[in-house]
Parts: structure tokens; C-alpha cells; sequence
């Protein structure tokens, strides 16, 4: 601000930075017993400057960096209050030459997380998040007590290992007596912190252990998978229909009309017959035998409707 502005006043400091006057004066006082050349002016129009034209850069940032992080906090909807009250604090100590960038970035972006089939709930930061992160970033075990889908009430000590938000659900990964577990925020009733330091595992890295326990889930969730024939004019919809969910196969032993054999995962037999029956007969399951046995009812139940 002293920067920015030249000449600031107690009162100006305390409105920008959400302090009392007191803090502020004190605060600038620190400046210069900290070697900084800042000295105050008395009476009528005073306040506080720096001698000479003193500058400093006080975060540090290149100005890409700056850009950066900018661009992708600033006009994130899920931003909380105290991350907009540390960029607007922030951009106060850029060096001038940085500013004008920053703050064209902020407002270079709109971050939508609703979905073109219709709105996405948006839900607040669970409230025990903060004690959490503390946690984590403290590397302090914590008392944790948990409510599981079923509505069954633990309470045990984890090690705090890392968080991951998945959209609008954020998941602490941690370790226990039981080994390593992933509990949702959201389903925590407390999270008391101990004196024990966490252990973490040797090697541990937070994005790999998210990337398996991912692929747990799905491996849980997708169970079902169907063997499909399909034209191969319409892998394209395939993929755009599944998206991860499907993958192309070997060739089927005795197959020679040009189809390209597939396999989609689903949850369940009735959601991905129904998914699959939009196709019609540009694609044939050849298992597994209930997926088959499901759509000839959906046709049926079309022909008797609609014949």
C-alpha cells in the first residue's frame, strides 16, 4: 500500500486490511524497527511513507506466477472469503509493473460447475473442513469420529495423510489401525487434534494414493461389464456415451463382419440394458446372459407399447 499509494494513513490501513487502527499503527511501527525505511508525518494531512522511494517486492511472485494464480482462484466460484480477502491483500504488495496483469486475470474467467442437463448442487465447505486441514498441514493425528453410509458412529485415531475434493465432496485420506481409509469430510460428527505426530508412510505421495483408491471405487461401482459388437461407425458414440466406461476388446474367435468388439461397464443390469437399448441394432451383447435377457423385455415392452 505504502507503494501504491505514496502516503497512507492509519485509518486507510485498517479499512484495507480489516484491522483496528491500533494494530495498523503498530504494525507500521514494526516496518521500520525492521530496517524498513518508513517514517511517519505529523498534523494535518500526515501519515506514514517510505524515505526515498524505498520499493520492495513483498511475495516474490514472477509476474506469470502472479497471472497464474490469479486466473485460477480469483473468479473460482468455491472461493471462500479468506481466500478472496488474501488475493485482494496480495495484488496490495505486487510489484506496479505485475498489478494491472493480476487483476485483468481475475477477472479473465468464469467458473461454471453446473452442467449443461441442468443445475448442479452447490454445496458449502463441510464444517469441520478447517480442523481437518489443520491437521493435515500440522502432520497431527487427530480423535476422529465418523458416521458411515449406514448411519453406524465410530470414533478411532488417524493419521491425516492428504484431502481430495471431488466435485462438491471433500475425502481426508488417512491411516488407521485397519490401514489406509478414505472417510468424506461431510460425514465427520468430530475431529479432535492430539499431540502425536502423524507417521506417514515412506514413499507416500497423496495424487497416487488418490489415483488408486479411484480406481477401487470404480472397481466396486462399475462391477457389471457387458461383451459388445458394434459397428465401427459407432465407436464414436460409444465413447461419447461411456466415456471411461468402455474400452475396446480382442477380436471375437470367428467374427469376420467388420464389428468391433467392446466392453462397457455399468452399475447395474437394468441401467445399462436401458443405456444400451438406445442403439438398437447397430450394436449386440453378447454377454454376460442377463444384460441380453433384459433387453429382449425392453423390446418386447417397446413393441407392445408402440407396435
Amino acid at each position: 500500500m505504502l507503494q501504491t499509494r505514496g502516503r497512507i494513513t492509519a485509518a486507510e490501513v485498517a479499512d484495507e486490511l480489516e484491522i483496528s487502527e491500533r494494530t495498523a499503527r503498530r504494525d507500521l511501527d514494526a516496518l521500520g524497527m525492521a530496517g524498513l525505511p518508513v517514517y511517519s508525518l505529523q498534523g494535518r494531512g500526515g501519515g506514514w511513507e517510505l524515505a526515498g522511494g524505498g520499493r520492495t517486492d513483498l511475495s516474490g511472485l514472477t509476474s506469470s506466477e502472479a497471472r497464474a494464480l490469479f486466473l485460477v482462484a480469483g473468479p473460482s466460484s468455491s472461493a471462500t472469503p479468506e481466500i478472496k480477502a488474501a488475493l485482494r491483500k496480495l495484488v496490495r504488495a505486487l510489484p506496479e509493473t505485475f498489478r494491472e496483469e493480476a487483476e485483468a486475470a481475475s477477472a479473465a474467467v468464469v467458473v461454471d460447475s453446473t452442467s449443461w442437463d441442468g443445475a448442479r448442487e452447490q454445496n458449502p465447505p463441510p464444517l469441520l473442513l478447517d480442523p481437518v486441514q489443520q491437521a493435515v498441514i500440522g502432520r497431527r493425528q487427530v480423535r476422529l469420529g465418523y458416521r458411515d453410509r449406514q448411519g453406524n458412529e465410530t470414533v478411532r485415531v488417524v493419521h491425516p495423510l492428504g484431502l481430495a475434493a471431488k466435485e462438491s465432496a471433500w475425502y481426508l485420506v488417512a491411516d488407521t489401525e485397519a490401514g489406509q481409509r478414505t472417510f468424506r469430510v461431510d460425514r465427520m460428527t468430530s475431529v479432535v487434534p492430539t499431540d502425536d505426530a502423524v507417521v506417514r508412510p515412506e514413499g507416500f505421495d497423496l495424487a497416487e494414493a488418490w489415483e488408486r483408491i479411484m480406481g477401487d471405487v470404480d472397481e466396486l461401482r462399475l462391477a457389471l461389464r457387458a461383451h459388445v459388437l458394434v459397428d465401427p461407425d459407432m465407436v464414436g458414440l460409444l465413447r461419447m456415451m461411456f466415456g471411461y466406461r468402455m474400452q475396446l476388446g480382442a477380436a471375437a474367435d470367428g467374427d469376420d463382419d467388420g464389428r468391433v468388439p467392446v466392453e462397457v461397464r455399468g452399475h447395474h443390469v437394468y441401467s445399462l440394458a436401458g443405456e444400451l437399448a438406445g442403439l438398437g441394432d447397430h450394436v449386440e451383447v453378447v454377454g454376460p446372459p442377463e444384460v441380453r435377457a433384459r433387453l429382449a423385455e425392453i423390446g418386447a415392452e417397446l413393441v407392445d407399447r408402440y407396435g
